[in-house]
């Protein structure tokens, strides 16, 4: 899954941020500068102080986390022991801060290819959408907005919905009186439905009530960072951290293609 890391440069002080993709060329890593600069932001960290605390001019870590410049070894441990994270995490090669991975048996061997899945597969990508779902509940009882979680509920539950009754409809044997809905307009009323719900949570989750909607009346509530992901939903950041690395994965690999 991750590209192999090669030194870009032949002086051993070097540290290869740069990785060989599949056809061989050297492309920067796009996933140090992106999160140097998020674990700074997170921590409220001026670029001033940070750059003054790491012995760089300010200019050098606007190159770094502009993507402009790469780092040597030597700084690539340093600015992971300045904001207490791992090597690994800052190279991307894991979703997670302190460089935890998910144990060996949570992690399926999928190559990407069009074979049948294993159970393991099916397990894990089982695991990490419920996990991640849990925590978007949760997030929303945070909020304290019946809206936000009651909107949230419905669009998850007809999306689900729409899926079941594709692959439901793909025996043309299934009897259709198993809804109550006829088959030419479910799909269409569910989306229909989910493009409210969508609208409705983005409005009570920025504070904005919509007719006799309630509202999330203290986006403080909704302030997160990866630090806070892992104090306060142990059991559920993991999953939902590696959801986001996989399903990012995936949109670059399509937009690549």
């Amino acid at each position: 899954m991750y590209y192999n890391i090669i030194e870009s440069y032949s002086s051993a002080s070097k540290f290869g941020t740069y990785f060989s993709n599949r056809k061989g060329a050297n492309v920067m890593n796009s996933d140090f500068p992106r999160i140097i600069a998020l674990q700074r932001k997170e921590r409220q960290i001026s670029q001033k102080q940070a750059a003054a605390d790491l012995g760089i001019s300010q200019a050098l870590l606007s190159h770094y986390e502009k993507g402009i410049r790469e780092c040597g070894l030597d700084f690539l441990v340093k600015i992971a022991d300045y904001y207490n994270v791992s090597c690994d995490y800052l190279l991307g090669r894991t979703p997670e801060p302190e460089g935890r991975t998910l144990a060996i048996e949570d992690i399926p061997d999928d190559d990407g290819n069009n074979e049948m899945p294993s159970p393991e597969v099916v397990a894990f990508n089982r695991k990490i959408i419920n996990n991640s779902i849990s925590l978007l509940f949760s997030l929303a009882q945070k909020a304290n907005s019946v809206t936000l979680i009651k909107e949230i509920g419905s669009y998850l539950m007809l999306n689900v919905y729409k899926l079941f009754r594709i692959v439901y409809n793909a025996n043309p044997h299934n009897d259709q009186k198993l809804f109550s809905v006829p088959k030419v307009v479910a799909n269409d009323d569910a989306s229909a439905i989910v493009s409210m719900n969508e609208a409705n949570i983005k409005a009570a989750s920025s504070g904005i009530p919509i007719g006799e909607n309630d509202c999330v009346m203290d986006s403080d509530v909704l302030y997160l960072t990866t630090a806070i992901l892992g104090q306060t939903y142990p059991e559920y950041s993991s999953s939902l951290l590696n959801l986001i690395k996989i399903s990012e994965e995936s949109i670059h690999k399509k937009r690549n293609a």
